[in-house]
């Protein structure tokens, strides 16, 4: 598939999480393989103009960091007019506008989920990024604000017809927040209003069986990836390879595990800084632990960590608290293996979804805005 001008390796996309999506993590995930596009976390425009540090840091990136694309959340047509044409200098692929995110204080400002309500002057503001950039414009939205108001076929119509290169489509509303079930339904209405563009689904999916089947039910182009990649940074290798050839791959073994782990941490350290990387790894390791087995000591001292060293000791310790479950080959007896990863095959009335349970929406700065 393409976006614009870029044809991409892979119909698969990281989306954007806020305070997790770093650089550090796009890094590691495009290193495990199958990602085909990543995107910024959310960055307000009028921070991008004013060179605001965290804002910086934010979008922040490197020559292997590619394709990418920088997620804008604004309402002033000349903020984020402004801020296009410093993504596109700073030499992204793209720019994606947040219509979609929930979060009050995103939509109190008018961006986000609000910018669905209002579909002239949402087209608006898109025509006159679009003039200013060569680079393609793209949009993530939501279904519509609630039940009642559905108004994402329309609203992703009105898109295409200003000029958007491609619509990345939550199968919920705003007033779902995260809560509820994808509706499928409703990002398939989406795919039938456009003419040409690609739709790009987004939404419960957990694992490469659940990608395929939004792809099929749906007609989507691709699939974006949000929650389920941060609980499993090898889900784009299994999906891409499940994609090409119907066999799924075997997850990673615990060795591997370990090693994504500990390069994911030197990221961290690179990009913050041993004493702030450290911190701030204290909330990603724990997600890796998910499917280390027995584990409570692990998530004990890994969220105390506050050096490079304390992260090895936390790593040493653990490896020789864990011998007492595993077999003489390192293998975890029976007993001990945390539940396979695989999708569980529950039915909604007549409709499969593959998924894990609901994974929850890890805490990030956007909630404290």
């Amino acid at each position: 598939m393409r976006i614009g001008p870029i044809e991409l390796g892979s119909p698969l996309f990281l989306s954007p999480l806020a305070g997790y999506t770093n650089l550090p993590m796009r890094l590691t995930v495009r290193e495990v393989g199958g990602l085909g596009w990543a995107t910024t976390d959310l960055v307000n425009a009028r921070s991008l103009i004013e060179r605001n540090r965290t804002a910086l840091k934010l979008v922040e990136t490197c020559a292997e960091d590619r394709p990418l694309a920088i997620q804008l959340f604004g309402a002033v047509p000349e903020e984020m007019r402004d801020a296009a044409i410093i993504c596109q200098e700073m030499g992204v692929q793209s720019v994606d506008i947040n219509m979609g995110c929930p979060v009050r204080k995103v939509v109190n400002v008018g961006g986000g989920s609000a910018m669905m309500t209002e579909l002239d002057k949402t087209a608006k503001l898109v025509r006159g990024m679009i003039d200013a950039v060569d680079i393609p414009i793209t949009a993530k939205m939501r279904l519509g604000w609630d039940d009642q108001n559905l108004t994402a076929p329309d609203l992703a119509r009105t898109l295409e017809d200003a000029g958007c290169a491609a619509v990345f489509v939550h199968g919920r509303t705003r007033a779902q927040g995260f809560t509820g079930r994808v509706n499928l339904a409703g990002i398939r209405a989406v795919v039938a209003a456009v003419k040409i563009i690609p739709v790009i689904g987004n939404g419960d999916v957990t694992t490469p069986e659940a990608a395929q089947h939004m792809m099929a039910e749906t007609g989507c182009a691709g699939v974006s990836i949000g929650r389920g990649a941060f609980y499993d940074p090898w889900i784009f290798k299994r999906t891409a390879h499940l994609l090409a050839t119907g066999a799924l791959l075997p997850e990673p073994d615990f060795a591997e595990r370990i090693r994504v782990l500990r390069r994911h941490f030197e990221r961290y350290i690179e990009f913050y800084g041993e004493a702030r990387g450290a911190k701030f790894f204290r909330k990603v390791a724990p997600w890796y632990a998910k499917r280390f087995g027995p584990s409570k000591p692990f998530k004990r001292d890994i969220i105390r960590i506050t050096s490079r060293a304390d992260f090895e000791k936390a790593i040493g310790d653990y490896l020789t608290w864990r011998e007492n479950f595993c077999d003489e080959r390192g293998v975890l007896l029976p007993k001990y293996q945390p539940d396979p990863m695989v999708a569980s095959f529950q039915r909604d009335e007549d409709d499969p979804v593959f998924q894990r349970e609901a994974i929850p929406v890890p805490k990030g700065p956007v909630d404290t805005w």
